[in-house]
């Protein structure tokens, strides 16, 4: 569990170039790279765009750590609640 949480700290620092937010360039490397194979549509930018948007709470038109991590959050539930939906000895 520590390594997980060092890697989603670690993945959000070096994504911001030592800045205190993602740009959207940023933003959009970052779920291009680190996402595409939990997410849809990371191929498309004005799908991780309107992303960006969603997640923009304060509308600065960049992602702080705050509100990146509502998507890791999203993104963990999403996986817990696909993984319970399926059973245990299904192929």
């Amino acid at each position: 569990m520590e390594s997980a949480i060092k890697t989603v700290v670690t993945t959000f620092l070096s994504s911001a170039n030592g800045k205190e937010n993602l740009s959207g360039g940023s933003f959009q490397k970052l779920v291009k790279k680190q996402l595409g194979g939990m997410m849809e549509d990371t191929n498309c930018s004005s799908a991780v765009k309107e992303m960006q948007q969603g997640l923009d709470e304060n509308n600065d038109g960049k992602v702080s750590f705050q509100e990146y991590l509502t998507l890791i959050g999203y993104l963990a539930s999403s996986l817990s609640e696909n993984k319970s939906a399926t059973p245990a000895n299904a192929p």
